[in-house]
């Protein structure tokens, strides 16, 4: 009888997980590439982008080329090609109709891969804690998503934010709300970023305050502080100290310091300085 040579099963199990990783290795570039296209379905294509246009079993019509500052790309076939402002999947349906209709290829299957993002961009600057310009990789996205892609609002960095660009070319310089962004109706006050945008975080407001209080120094201007709030901030009065002898030194807009004796529920503003006198009894 004919012998029979079995593996064993500690060895068939190593060979069939050598294997599975193999395979793994093998389709992972394959993977990566069809999960970032897909991410980028909803781009829209600007100046200085580069993209890779393939045509399914015509190698001949791959090209990866750059988009010129006019918006457009020099196709084979085709001529000049207008690819800017349009999103990925009408850029290929552009390409795919001209092959077609110029009897190049009969059912052009056409597909688009941006490989560097350089057309449509917003910058964050001020207090965040990665401050620089980034692509808008997709139509939609929100000041809340540019803010985190920007790592967020670093410590020390205001509550408010201002956006400022072009909207149906006219400016736009509208102030924002963080806190707001992410209450019920958070939708409606988070506002959809467009390409040149500039979102600036400002530091935080401040007050300052000495004299008679327990804990002078610098503070954080909550917001709608008023004087005897900040006061409690400041730990209170000392003993020697009294509200006859509060002052509030104030910047106007003419850049001149006026001096102010303010009532108790008076509102603070950003800078303002609180000094409380020695009592003299």
């Amino acid at each position: 009888m004919p012998m029979t040579h079995r593996l064993p099963t500690d060895l068939l199990a190593q060979l069939l997980q050598r294997l599975f990783l193999s395979v793994l290795m093998l389709l992972a570039p394959v993977l990566a590439h069809a999960q970032l296209s897909e991410a980028q379905r909803d781009y829209v294509l600007g100046a200085g982008d580069v993209v890779r246009v393939s045509v399914y079993q015509n190698q001949d019509l791959t090209l990866e080329t750059r988009i010129t500052e006019s918006g457009a790309i020099s196709y084979p076939l085709l001529g000049q090609v207008r690819l800017g402002g349009l999103s990925v999947p009408q850029a290929e349906k552009l390409i795919a109709d001209g092959l077609k209709n110029g009897n190049f290829v009969r059912q052009p299957q056409v597909s688009i891969l941006v490989t560097q993002v350089r057309g449509n961009q917003a910058s964050v600057l001020g207090m965040v804690n990665r401050p620089g310009r980034y692509p808008i990789e997709q139509t939609g996205m929100r000041l809340s998503e540019l803010l985190a892609t920007a790592g967020g609002i670093a410590q020390g960095g205001s509550d408010q934010v201002v956006l400022s660009g072009m909207r149906d070319s006219k400016p736009l310089r509208v102030v924002i709300d963080v806190p707001l962004l992410f209450a019920q109706s958070g939708g409606v006050n988070d506002p959809v970023i467009a390409n040149g945008d500039t979102v600036y975080v400002e530091r935080m407001p401040m007050v300052y305050i000495y004299g008679e209080v327990q804990r002078p120094g610098a503070m954080r201007l909550e917001r709608d502080m008023t004087v005897l709030q900040g006061l409690a901030s400041g730990g209170g009065l000392t003993q020697r100290g009294t509200e006859k002898g509060l002052r509030l030194h104030r910047r106007g807009a003419d850049g001149k310091v006026q001096i102010l004796q303010p009532g108790m529920n008076d509102p603070l503003q950003n800078g303002d300085v609180i000094y409380l006198r020695e009592s003299l009894f």
